[in-house]
């Protein structure tokens, strides 16, 4: 009779081999897990990179182009609000304008503040884009005009308030933090009076998201360091029928 052959049971029978590739398997799943910090590129690594350090915190390039684009939204919201005061055909759209006026005035002299204090520079004019949106409100009349101004400043809006959830969320520095939860209050009233007005279009801001990608950061110069005259902010004073949101008061750490 002949013998069977043996079966392997040494390291290259099957079931060594199967032990082998699962093996290989989880070291391939681990290494990326506990070498992920150590690896230029990365999220954090872009995040030390490009942070500099302030005495109220680090300030990363994100808190940068937040404070630049709560700057370039007054620069335009604020002479449209005061448009729309005057070219508004209803009572809704002169509220959502005096609205506006009123918040982007507040949160203008706040921005100044807390880029007077962080040595930051900021623009002092709107950019193309938003040159063209006012081009737009310039050029329409009556229901048009109503219709053109709460459809754009309430998808302006709503594109700078995911900015302030995100900022908020996740930045270091004392001045920003106080500075997104002034811009929070600001931006959801106006997002509110906007709706009132009965013309924003919810299945156009609804594809707009859908389809748009994120926006490319605004990249800010660093700043040189604190500055020691931060400037005088322009006073505004409340109205009866408008409440501002309460300043930031919190001290630095």
């Amino acid at each position: 009779m002949r013998s069977r052959p043996v079966q392997g049971r040494g390291i290259l029978s099957g079931t060594g081999i199967l032990i082998i590739l699962l093996a290989g398997t989880l070291a391939a799943l681990v290494f990326p897990v506990w070498s992920y910090a150590d690896r230029a590129g990365t999220g954090v690594d872009t995040l030390n990179a490009e942070s500099v350090s302030t005495q109220y915190g680090p300030l990363s390039a994100l808190d940068r182009d937040f404070i630049t684009k709560v700057r370039l939204a007054g620069l335009w919201e604020l002479p449209a609000g005061q448009q729309a005061e005057q070219k508004g055909t209803t009572e809704a759209v002169r509220t959502a304008g005096e609205h506006l006026v009123r918040g982007h005035t507040f949160l203008d002299a706040r921005v100044r503040d807390v880029a007077a204090r962080l040595g930051l520079a900021l623009p002092n004019q709107p950019n193309a884009q938003q040159r063209q949106w006012l081009d737009t409100l310039d050029a329409a009349q009556g229901e048009e005009y109503d219709r053109d101004f709460a459809n754009l400043l309430r998808r302006a809006h709503g594109k700078v308030f995911t900015v302030v959830a995100q900022v908020r969320a996740t930045t270091r520095n004392s001045l920003v933090r106080a500075l997104a939860d002034d811009a929070n209050a600001t931006v959801l009233d106006h997002i509110k009076v906007l709706e009132a007005t009965g013309y924003v279009d919810f299945d156009a801001l609804a594809q707009d998201a859908a389809t748009s990608s994120p926006p490319p950061l605004t990249h800010s110069p660093a700043p040189p360091g604190p500055t020691d005259d931060p400037g005088t902010p322009v006073p505004v004073i409340p109205s009866p029928t408008y409440t501002l949101p309460p300043a930031a008061s919190s001290p630095p750490p």
